[in-house]
């Protein structure tokens, strides 16, 4: 399962990097541009650092080698679960030896603060226009560009069509404009497995992760978790937080939903015919193809009463301060993220959606194909999240510290916690972390 394009949360990861603070390093830790960096020499070979198989970055290195004589990427990967400790180890010691690498989307901030990241700004309008709002908002820190959005992602509603048909029950449309409440959904699955259909009613891909979980508080008029001028108040005691967390913690409770099943377990849940809703991701629409099961997509769900929201979001690229290369660097995520065909050629071996805009609207046709007729409506769903929908994560230098408790929460609220008790207790441990970094 290719979850790792979504930078998912690990929490010994996150760990690591809450030991090293938000001190200053080289780069522009406030904000200010600082001085011009030596673009190097015009030919060469740059190194590009990521978590994904080589095969992934095969048909852009190729055609960015193609367009540009002279110029050779060679890409490392390092495990996911190694890539954010193993990157603050070495940009902290100002390895040159890494000249691209990838950035997860919610990190930016921090990797900013800590001058981790060159500055970008000089491409600030041509990043505007090419992606969306949402995308361009969670890549800027303190009125600067730092890295340049290069993959988007979107949740979809899976549907066991066999174990509804079982339970007479009409499954949900494929327009969003007539998406279903998670109310709904809950009464659909408790009859699916009341008829015997399915063990379970209801299932999300990523069972504790901030990611999958910020649109039910979010869909509530809760918020994101984080406010304040600095974003760095956890605010995850609000009605939404605490009325989302309760239905989410009755869910597992009342055995809509399982526990004991988390990682790379729970897509096989949906495949193997145990669950009839999954919330999962656009890699789901091939993973699912090969699956016995007779299933469909639907948008992401709301509660009733308020608002439709999404997550968005994925890995964006960025260029090491202490790069001797800077100049065949920038060359290269420009082409990877903001040239149409370049970014269209980082998801030619995946089922990642594209972030530039123009890319976007030559990949997602395919979407409907993915798996044939199950697929369909796919396409249509991606579009209208991204212009409608889409929330991103927020965006502050505390962000690591957040997903890495409210983690915690999640996986305590789903095994029986009082929510409410347990959102407070979340509160105190970020109040706690984020003293420091104030």
């Amino acid at each position: 399962m290719r979850r790792n394009l979504l930078a998912l949360p690990a929490a010994a990861v996150a760990a690591a990097l809450l030991l090293a603070g938000c001190g200053g390093s080289s780069g522009s830790p406030d904000g200010s541009s600082g001085p011009a960096a030596d673009p190097g020499p015009e030919t060469g070979t740059i190194t590009f650092t990521g978590t994904d198989n080589a095969e992934t970055y095969q048909p852009v290195i190729k055609a960015f080698e193609a367009k540009n004589p002279g110029i050779k990427v060679t890409y490392t990967q390092i495990p996911f679960d190694q890539f954010n400790a193993t990157m603050q180890q070495r940009l902290s010691a100002k390895d040159a030896g890494i000249d691209v690498y990838t950035v997860d989307e919610p990190r930016v901030s921090q990797l900013a603060a800590k001058g981790f990241l060159v500055d970008l700004s000089d491409l600030d309008g041509r990043v505007k226009g090419s992606v969306s709002e949402a995308a361009y908002k969670t890549n800027r820190f303190r009125d600067k560009l730092w890295s340049l959005p290069m993959w988007n992602s979107t949740q979809f509603l899976f549907y066991n069509k066999t174990a509804l048909a079982k339970a007479k029950v009409t499954p949900p449309t494929a327009n969003p404009e007539q998406r279903w409440t998670w109310e709904q959904v809950e009464a659909a699955g408790r009859k699916a497995m009341q008829a015997g259909g399915t063990k379970y009613g209801l299932f999300m891909e990523q069972p504790e992760a901030y990611y999958q979980l910020q649109p039910l508080a979010e869909s509530l008029g809760g918020g994101s978790g984080i406010e304040g001028d600095d974003a760095l108040t956890p605010a995850v005691e609000t009605d939404g937080w605490k009325k989302a967390m309760k239905w989410y913690g009755a869910t597992f409770a009342s055995g809509l939903s399982p526990r004991g099943i988390g990682g790379f377990q729970t897509g096989p849940v949906f495949a193997n015919g145990d669950v009839a809703f999954f919330v999962g991701g656009p890699w789901d629409l091939k993973i699912f193809g090969s699956s016995k099961v007779d299933w469909g997509v639907a948008p992401l769900p709301y509660f009733e009463g308020g608002k439709p929201v999404t997550p968005t979001g994925s890995w964006s690229l960025g260029i090491n301060p202490a790069s001797k290369q800077q100049g065949m660097a920038r060359k290269f995520v420009e082409f990877a993220a903001l040239d149409p065909a370049g970014n269209l050629a980082t998801t030619s071996t995946t089922t990642i959606i594209p972030a530039n805009l123009e890319a976007q609207k030559q990949y997602t046709p395919q979407m409907d194909g993915f798996s044939g007729a199950k697929t369909a409506g796919a396409a249509a769903i991606t579009t209208y999240e991204s212009e409608h929908t889409a929330v991103s994560r927020p965006v502050s230098v505390g962000y690591i510290q957040f997903e890495e408790v409210m983690g915690k929460a999640f996986a305590d609220i789903r095994n029986g916690a009082n929510p409410d008790a347990r959102l407070q207790e979340a509160t105190r441990q970020l109040t706690e972390a984020w003293k420091s970094i104030k």
